[in-house]
C-alpha cells in the first residue's frame, strides 16, 4: 500500500493505544492513518504486546510498539518518555486513539446484568471509560493546540440486549469524553468518539450471544452493515484525528450505516 505523502495526517505523530490483532479497529486506524501520512505509534501490555509486535508487521510501515497499561499509574507517567524515546527528544503527538475496552464476559455480560459484582463492575469502568481520561491526561505534555484525541464507543443511549455492564461502561466512556472535551478545550485540544456498528472483533467475539445483536444491523440499516469490515470506522477516527474537524469537539459520530437513526 502506497504511503500518501499528502494524506490527511502527512506530518502527525499518532499513538494508537490498544492494538492486538489486525482484525481490531485500532489495527484499521493505524493502517489507515499510515496510508494518509501519519507516524504510528502502537501500545499494549502484558501477554498481547508479544502478540501486538508480531501483528504490527502486517502494516504498512512498521511502527514502534509501547508498552502501556493504561490502568498503571507508573506506565502513565512514563509514557511521554517512551513516545520521546521512540521519536526523539522534541517529539509531540497529534493524535491518540483510545482502542481500549474489558468487561469480564463471565460475569458481566450476556444477561448477567443484575448478578454482575462490583469488583468487576469497576475494573470494567476503569479499563473502558476512566482510562481515557488517563491516557489524555498522560499525553497531554506532548499534545499542543490542534490535538486530537478520539475514542471508540458503542451506542450507549439505549439498553442493548447481552451487552450489559459493558453498556454502563461505555456510557461512562462518553460522559467522560465530554468533560475531557471542555477540560481540554482550553489548549485547543479536541476530544471526541466514534460509535460504531457491531464489529467482529476480538472483544465482540467474547460476547456472549453477540451475534443476536449484530443480526439486528442487517434489516434496519438503511445503507447495510458488514460486521466484518473495519475501515469505515477507521476512516472515521482518522478524518477525527486530521485538521477537517478544527471546530469540532464533545462530539460522538456514528458509523453504524445509519442504524441509530432509525425507528422499530
Amino acid at each position: 500500500m502506497t504511503i500518501n505523502s499528502n494524506g490527511i495526517l502527512a506530518g502527525k505523530n499518532i499513538l494508537v493505544a490498544g492494538v492486538t490483532l489486525d482484525s481490531s479497529i485500532g489495527f484499521a486506524v493505524a493502517k489507515f492513518a499510515q496510508e494518509q501520512g501519519a507516524t504510528v505509534l502502537v501500545s499494549n501490555f502484558g501477554q498481547a504486546l508479544r502478540i501486538t509486535r508480531r501483528i504490527v508487521k502486517r502494516l504498512p510501515e512498521l511502527p514502534e510498539v509501547i508498552e502501556l497499561d493504561v490502568t498503571d499509574a507508573e506506565h502513565l507517567a512514563a509514557l511521554p518518555d517512551a513516545v520521546r524515546e521512540a521519536l526523539g527528544p522534541d517529539a509531540r503527538l497529534d493524535g491518540v486513539v483510545h482502542s481500549i475496552a474489558y468487561g469480564n464476559p463471565e460475569t458481566l455480560l450476556g444477561g448477567k446484568f443484575l448478578d454482575g459484582p462490583w469488583e468487576d463492575v469497576a475494573q470494567a469502568v476503569q479499563v473502558s471509560a476512566y482510562s481515557l481520561k488517563s491516557l489524555a491526561v498522560a499525553c497531554r505534555p506532548l499534545m499542543s493546540e490542534g490535538g486530537s484525541v478520539v475514542g471508540l464507543t458503542f451506542d450507549a443511549s439505549v439498553a442493548w440486549p447481552v451487552y450489559d455492564w459493558m453498556g454502563v461502561a461505555k456510557a461512562g466512556l462518553e460522559s467522560t469524553a465530554r468533560y475531557l472535551a471542555r477540560d481540554l478545550g482550553g489548549d485547543g485540544i479536541r476530544v471526541n468518539l466514534v460509535s460504531a456498528g457491531p464489529l467482529r472483533t476480538l472483544a465482540a467475539k467474547a460476547i456472549p450471544g453477540f451475534e443476536d445483536l449484530e443480526s439486528m444491523w442487517t434489516t434496519k440499516s438503511p445503507l447495510g452493515w458488514d460486521n466484518t469490515d473495519q475501515e469505515p470506522t477507521a476512516k472515521a477516527v482518522c478524518a477525527l484525528l486530521s485538521d477537517l474537524f478544527p471546530s469540532t469537539t464533545g462530539e460522538i459520530v456514528h458509523v453504524d450505516g445509519g442504524f441509530h437513526a432509525m425507528g422499530a
